[in-house]
C-alpha cells in the first residue's frame, strides 16, 4: 500500500483495523502519528455531537408557534419535519457508528472484553518487540485526555499509545507484570461492573473507574487482579 492510498482509507475511516491497515499504520513513525492524530480528532468531533437537548424544548417550541400567523407556523412545521428526518438519519448513522460499543446494556462489559480481546492480537506483531522505557511523565501525557493521571508507574512501561477502541479513542499501554508482560486500557467510557474474561491464550478484567473503565489482560493463567486493583489506586481522575 502506497502513502496515498494509505492516508485515503486513514481518513475515510480512522478506526480501520485491517491487517493490511495495520500494517501500513506501523510501516513507519510518521504513519503511526498520523494515524493516532485522526484517531484523537475523530474522537474530539464524537464528543462535540453530544449535544444535551433540554426538556422543555419542545413546549417552547410549540408555545412559541401557538402565536405564530398561520402562514408562519406553516413554515415552523415544514422545518421541524425537516429537522426530524435530519436527526432520524444522524442518529441511525450514529447508532451504526457505535454499534460495537454498548458498555450500558447487560452485554457491555462482553463487548468491552470482546474489544480488547482482538485489540491486543491485532496489535501483537509491532507491540511485542517494543520497548520504549516509557516515563511516569510520558504515561499522564497520554492520560490527560482522559481526565485522569498516575501518580507513579510501579513497573517497566515498554509502551504506550492512543488507538482506536470500538470507535473510541483509549490509551493503550503494555508493562510488567509478576508472570510477564500485561495490556493496560483506558476506555472513555464506564463499565457496568468488575467482570473476568478469557479466551484460549489471554485473560483479564474490566473495571469501572470514575469516569473510564480500566481493562488488564495478560496471559492464560496469570493473575492480572492485583495490577487492576494497584492501578485503579494509583489512577486519579482530574474530572
Amino acid at each position: 500500500m502506497d502513502d496515498l492510498e494509505f492516508r485515503r482509507r486513514l481518513l475515510a475511516d480512522p478506526n480501520d483495523n485491517s491487517q493490511e491497515m495495520l500494517a501500513a499504520k506501523n510501516a513507519s513513525p510518521a504513519n503511526r502519528q498520523l494515524a493516532d492524530e485522526l484517531l484523537q480528532l475523530d474522537a474530539k468531533l464524537d464528543q462535540l455531537l453530544k449535544v444535551d437537548v433540554p426538556d422543555d424544548l419542545a413546549d417552547r417550541i410549540l408555545f412559541h408557534q401557538s402565536g405564530q400567523p398561520e402562514n408562519n407556523r406553516s413554515k415552523i412545521r415544514f422545518h421541524l419535519a425537516i429537522a426530524a428526518s435530519i436527526a432520524f438519519v444522524f442518529g441511525l448513522f450514529l447508532g451504526q457508528f457505535h454499534q460495537q460499543w454498548l458498555p450500558g446494556s447487560a452485554q457491555g462489559a462482553d463487548v468491552i472484553a470482546q474489544i480488547a480481546l482482538e485489540h491486543i492480537y491485532n496489535e501483537a506483531p509491532f507491540v511485542d518487540h517494543v520497548d520504549e522505557s516509557v516515563s511516569l511523565q510520558q504515561v499522564n501525557a497520554k492520560l490527560t485526555p482522559f481526565g485522569a493521571e498516575l501518580t507513579e508507574l510501579g513497573a517497566h512501561v515498554y509502551y504506550v499509545n492512543h488507538c482506536g477502541f470500538g470507535g473510541k479513542n483509549a490509551l493503550h499501554m503494555v508493562m510488567a507484570g509478576q508472570g510477564g508482560k500485561v495490556t493496560v486500557f483506558v476506555v472513555p467510557e464506564k463499565s457496568p461492573a468488575v467482570s473476568a474474561f478469557n479466551d484460549n491464550q489471554l485473560q483479564g478484567v474490566v473495571m469501572p473507574l470514575q469516569e473510564t473503565s480500566l481493562i488488564v489482560v495478560g496471559s492464560k493463567g496469570q493473575d492480572v487482579m492485583p495490577i487492576a486493583k494497584r492501578l485503579k489506586t494509583d489512577l486519579q481522575q482530574k474530572i
